[in-house]
């Protein structure tokens, strides 16, 4: 996923996601992560919603995208930030949760299974995933960036024998009912 590797994109991503963030997610993951938790936002951006899960939790963020990671870190040279690869979930350190905003869609289904699969690695016993993804069905590919759509039903075929599905819904980001929410958590072993 070179997209973001590309500064031209990068700044046309900021201005056209002006104005959005995951505010509205906050009370739903409230429910099932304690204050002060460690986080790991996957895919972080310009860190819009690293900002506002640093108000609760322990964050750290993380993007394949050294071009997002080096300018959210020269307005904040005390953030914890890690380049990382969605799918192959590289990283040696455990979270209780691990959240992405409208990043996972990215990925193709079998990618997304598999980052799935690896992101119960980083996890802690009974931690919990929390992503969203654009609602609805196929696949679309705008200037060689793809996105993947879902639904409940095609979401749930993917979620491994490592979690169980907790809680998953619609809500509106730009349209009624035009994303998807899901929650996981990890089984005790």
């Amino acid at each position: 996923m070179d997209y973001y590797e590309d500064a031209a994109n990068v700044e046309a991503y900021i201005q056209m996601a002006a104005g959005y963030d995951g505010r509205h997610l906050m009370p739903i993951l409230r429910k099932h992560l304690k204050r002060s938790s460690s986080l790991l936002e996957l895919g972080m951006g310009p860190g819009v919603d690293l900002k506002l899960l640093a108000e609760e939790y322990r964050v750290t963020g993380s993007d394949q995208s050294v071009l997002f990671l080096e300018r959210y870190r020269r307005g904040h040279p005390q953030a914890d930030l890690v380049v990382l690869d969605a799918r192959l979930m590289d990283i040696e350190r455990s979270f209780d949760c691990i959240y992405s905003n409208k990043v996972l869609q990215h990925l193709t289904r079998a990618e997304l299974q598999e980052s799935l699969h690896r992101q119960a690695d980083v996890l802690v016993a009974g931690g919990i995933l929390f992503h969203t993804l654009w609602y609805g069905e196929g696949v679309e590919v705008h200037a060689g960036l793809r996105s993947v759509y879902y639904t409940q039903e095609s979401f749930e075929p993917l979620v491994g024998s490592e979690y169980e599905l907790v809680e998953v819904g619609r809500y509106a980001e730009m349209d009624e009912g035009d994303s998807l929410y899901v929650v996981l958590k990890k089984v005790q072993p």
